[in-house]
């Protein structure tokens, strides 16, 4: 492996951990040696995650979690003895038409997709400032900082202000030597996907991507990759996109 995605001796938290994007995150960081804690709400797939890991020697134990009660959050961050770099990965987003989005709704889905940003950063600033710094990640998006998408709007809004906490706190917290950054994904062939509709509109999709595919979770992690390593050491504030050209045509036809 590359000596600049060598993370031996980093411990690395990513929430969402137990499929798609999250799951290859997490085999990348374990890859590079890295102790990972996998949070996630599935037991099942948790469990089945962690096992694969050990059975390759990875160094890898999953905690389950609902990332939309803070106090929860802070009790696990509470508990670590060390941490390098903090990947807030899940998020919430059932397809809901605009006049549909009821409160219980909305405030799920900024509490996992962009308050427990909050949260899990303050909770592990103790132990980054114990360290002498650390980096922050966080999944964000096309879809709200960029462009639309039907039945999105509770999602875009709360990606859009996973774009401003970025910004933001890396201006903060850059002189606790703490670094925030984030990838914004385009259409991943995740599980998750299948919110968006059936196979032939993901087939179609895929047809007006540039590089001619939906990008795969592995396009993903290699990003997250590049801005934990330290390679990225002088970037904070910023956001990847990484969604195969997808949002470079002015005019797009229709879906």
């Amino acid at each position: 492996m590359n000596a600049r995605y060598d993370f031996q001796g980093r411990t690395v938290l990513v929430t969402g951990a137990a499929g798609g994007i999250g799951q290859a995150i997490v085999e990348g960081f374990a890859r590079g040696g890295a102790r990972v804690l996998a949070v996630d709400l599935d037991p099942q797939a948790l469990q089945r995650l962690v096992e694969d890991q050990l059975a390759l020697g990875h160094e890898v134990r999953g905690e389950m979690l609902d990332l939309a009660d803070p106090g929860a959050i802070r009790a696990l961050l509470v508990g670590l003895q060390r941490l390098d770099v903090l990947v807030h990965n899940a998020a919430y987003f059932p397809l809901t038409p605009f006049t549909e989005i009821d409160p219980a709704l909305l405030q799920r889905t900024l509490a996992v997709n962009l308050g427990a940003l909050f949260w899990l950063t303050q909770g592990a600033l103790p132990l980054f400032h114990r360290q002498g710094g650390g980096c922050v990640l966080a999944t964000s998006s096309v879809t709200g900082p960029r462009v639309a998408y039907p039945g999105l709007s509770h999602y875009a809004a709360s990606k859009a202000g996973v774009n401003g906490f970025i910004r933001n706190a890396a201006l903060e917290l850059a002189a606790f030597n703490v670094r925030v950054n984030g990838v914004e994904p385009g259409m991943v062939r995740t599980p998750a996907m299948d919110n968006l509709g059936d196979t032939a509109l993901n087939t179609r999709i895929a047809a007006g991507v540039p590089l001619g595919r939906l990008g795969e979770p592995a396009d993903i992690a290699a990003a997250m990759l590049f801005l934990a390593s330290d390679a990225a050491r002088y970037i904070t504030g910023q956001t990847l996109v990484v969604d195969g050209g997808a949002t470079l045509p002015e005019i797009v036809a229709s879906l």
